[in-house]
């Protein structure tokens, strides 16, 4: 069983189609025994989710909360081929984390070519650290040039526990999950395991994920989630880049 003692993708009320705060999200991660959370809110151009000024002001929140540490952080929504995400650099370098990631009502799907580059150019940007669900199959994309370019950029791939669900949005992801993983274990890139929580009780939940990683034999050494210092390791590489 690969150790995990973190949820980097978890929503709260904010969020506008979330159901939970920030404190309980944080009392359902101690319940289960983790160490860490990221809130990632997601950004301005999703429906219903809160403005620039909420990521300007989040040096109000407690990063500690019923003995578990609390990133505060964002999913940005990746905007064209060209990588645009939905706040500036400026705001963007007021957080503790940036999740990107392609959504549905805020880029149209394009070609294999055009998601795949838009994946990219993201991945370039030192203030983003996680490119979220690219298991989407509504968003194909070449996952060699994709772990490729997270080798390259110090770039997060995630496994989201939520695509792996029945009756999820993104539906049948898991071969593209597998292909994934199969070419991070080529290329000896990591992995980081998030909920993608929109209620408390989902926090913490990653057993798809640990199943996914177990049956194909994936190495423990390359899951981000072993260990509070291999994030934060992983977040200041990315930051060095600036």
């Amino acid at each position: 069983m690969i150790r995990d003692v973190m949820d980097t993708h978890t929503h709260t009320l904010a969020s506008g189609h979330a159901y939970s705060t920030i404190r309980e999200n944080a009392a359902a991660a101690a319940k289960k025994g983790l160490e860490l959370i990221a809130v990632t809110e997601h950004a301005p151009r999703m429906a219903g989710s809160c403005q620039a000024i909420y990521f300007q002001n989040l040096k109000v929140i407690d990063r500690h909360a019923y003995d578990v540490e609390v990133l505060m952080g964002v999913e940005l929504n990746i905007l064209d081929e060209k990588g645009t995400v939905d706040l500036t650099e400026e705001t963007l370098g007021k957080l503790d984390l940036a999740i990107a990631s392609l959504h549905m009502p805020c880029i149209t799907p394009g070609s294999r070519e055009y998601n795949t580059q838009a994946c990219l150019n993201v991945m370039k940007n030192p203030r983003i650290h996680i490119l979220g669900h690219p298991d989407d199959p509504r968003y194909p994309v070449d996952f060699r040039a994709i772990v490729q370019g997270a080798q390259e950029y110090g770039m997060l791939l995630e496994l989201n526990e939520n695509s792996l669900r029945p009756g999820g949005s993104r539906k049948n992801a898991r071969p593209q999950d597998e292909e994934m993983l199969k070419l991070c274990m080529e290329y000896q890139v990591p992995v980081v395991i998030g909920s993608d929580a929109h209620v408390d009780t989902d926090v913490g939940r990653h057993e798809l994920a640990h199943a996914l990683l177990e049956e194909m034999n994936f190495p423990e050494e390359l899951v981000i989630n072993r260990s509070v210092e291999a994030l934060k390791h992983a977040l200041e590489q990315k930051r060095a880049r600036l």
